[in-house]
């Protein structure tokens, strides 16, 4: 039994299809949360953290990282020998935050992290659909 595609395709769907009310209300309400990452120099992390926190943001999770970009790394001494350390120490800062204070901490970073030289890192914002706070179940920007 073959379907008739041209005629199913031209058919109008039941209004219920097209409306969401079947979907959470967290996604009915788009809410705009960012989600900025920041990979500095592991001496700037407490004049970033003082920034945020300036700028009214909570919390921010801290991980210690390596890695190398244009820097490429360079060479040490070590017991009369040279070798090449690629991977060079860095710290990796997590914020999420209202849409209304991203621009502002995105600044806040940049400001705090900059010194002028190779390696003062990159900054990476991401869309949040939702944040859920485990112990009470909020959601949204309740839960930052």
């Amino acid at each position: 039994m073959q379907a008739d595609w041209p005629a199913f395709f031209g058919q109008i769907l039941p209004d219920t299809l097209h409306t969401n009310r079947t979907c959470p209300k967290a996604v009915q309400m788009e809410i705009a949360m960012k989600k900025i990452e920041a990979i500095i120099k592991p001496f700037k992390l407490d004049e970033v953290k003082e920034a945020l926190q300036e700028v009214g943001l909570q919390g921010i999770t801290v991980t210690e990282a390596k890695g190398f970009g244009r820097q490429k790394g360079h060479t040490e001494l070590y017991r009369g020998a040279e070798y090449v350390v690629d991977f060079l120490p860095k710290v990796k800062i997590e914020v999420v935050c209202p849409d209304s204070l991203a621009e502002k901490a995105i600044e806040a970073i940049r400001e705090a992290a900059q010194t002028g030289r190779i390696g003062d890192g990159k900054i990476f914002v991401y869309t949040v659909e939702q944040a859920i706070r485990i112990r009470t179940g909020e959601s949204g920007d309740d839960a930052l």
